[in-house]
């Protein structure tokens, strides 16, 4: 929601690039988001409700995101090259966009993308056409800045294993999740069995004893 809304990232919904790939990737968080909040009310309902649906729901929910995590955290490994080509092409694309029409909109796109990675344009150091959107800093800095992106491949080719290394540690901290709430549902299942049919017993009625004969004198 904060890349859709935010006031520094709004700009990227602005421009046109003739492909939907960022609005659908941007879709897909938001709807994962709310799967994700959906799945914790259900799990916070059946543990505090005792309801054996409900975790069982939960259950169910919960082993599909761990699948969707490590999924997501494989294919990110196995296409980083990937990814980092549709960056780059994406940043090629803003830039480009941007020497034309020198949009609002692009020049916070550029700003994003140089202050996430510490570089400059297409030239570095020698950058002159989008130098207003570079990063702050003093002059040794800036002739220190590279290509961006030189960077972004370098960036998603060094950082690829520990983003599978995070998603690996996400999948398996929901896994100790999972097996918490079988055990939390096999607990609530033996302690909350029907209870077994008492019968009331009332005081047994008073036995009529005949009177005793009466002495004779």
């Amino acid at each position: 929601m904060w890349l859709r809304f935010g006031a520094e990232t709004r700009g990227f919904f602005d421009i046109d690039l003739n492909t939907a790939q960022f609005n659908i990737g941007v879709m897909v968080l938001v709807v994962t988001g709310v799967l994700m909040l959906l799945v914790a009310i259900i799990g916070g309902c059946g543990a505090c409700n005792h309801s054996k649906t409900a975790l069982s729901v939960f259950s169910g929910l919960l082993f599909l995101l761990i699948i969707i995590e490590i999924a997501a955290g494989l294919m990110a490994f196995m296409w980083s090259g990937r990814l980092a080509d549709e960056l780059v092409n994406f940043y090629n694309t803003i830039y480009a966009q941007y020497l034309n029409t020198r949009s609002p909109g692009q020049a916070v796109t550029l700003k994003l993308f140089h202050n996430a990675f510490d570089c400059c344009g297409i030239g570095g150091p020698i950058e002159v056409f989008v130098r207003d959107t570079c990063p702050d800093g003093d002059f040794l800095h800036k002739l220190t800045y590279s290509s961006c992106p030189r960077v972004i491949k370098d960036v998603f080719a060094s950082r690829a294993p520990m983003v599978l290394g995070v998603f690996l540690g996400l999948a398996g901290i929901m896994m100790l999740v999972l097996v918490c709430s079988c055990v939390l549902r096999c607990h609530v299942s033996s302690s909350y069995v029907s209870s077994p049919s008492y019968v009331l017993l009332t005081s047994s009625p008073s036995v009529i004893f005949p009177a005793p004969a009466a002495q004779q004198i």
